[in-house]
């Protein structure tokens, strides 16, 4: 079912994901941007919601990857 996760190695996952999470670089990641809005509860529009799933994407491929990794040892 997750063949593909098994492919893909953890170091370019985790490079993926660093880089995912502090895109854009200036003037403040979007991740950070995205969950400020959702403290303050601006977080409607569904640009912004999707904006934040896609920068989040990696590393829940990540955990998911590692999780099962853990599974199989």
């Amino acid at each position: 079912m997750f063949q593909f996760l098994d492919q893909l190695p953890f170091s370019v996952l985790i490079i993926f994901t660093i880089f995912m999470l502090l895109a854009p670089f200036h003037p403040m990641p979007h991740v950070v941007e995205k969950i400020i809005m959702l403290k303050n509860g601006q977080l409607t529009r569904p640009i912004d919601i999707f904006d934040l799933l896609f920068h989040l994407a990696p590393l829940l491929l990540l955990v998911l990857k590692w999780w099962l990794s853990q599974g199989r040892a």
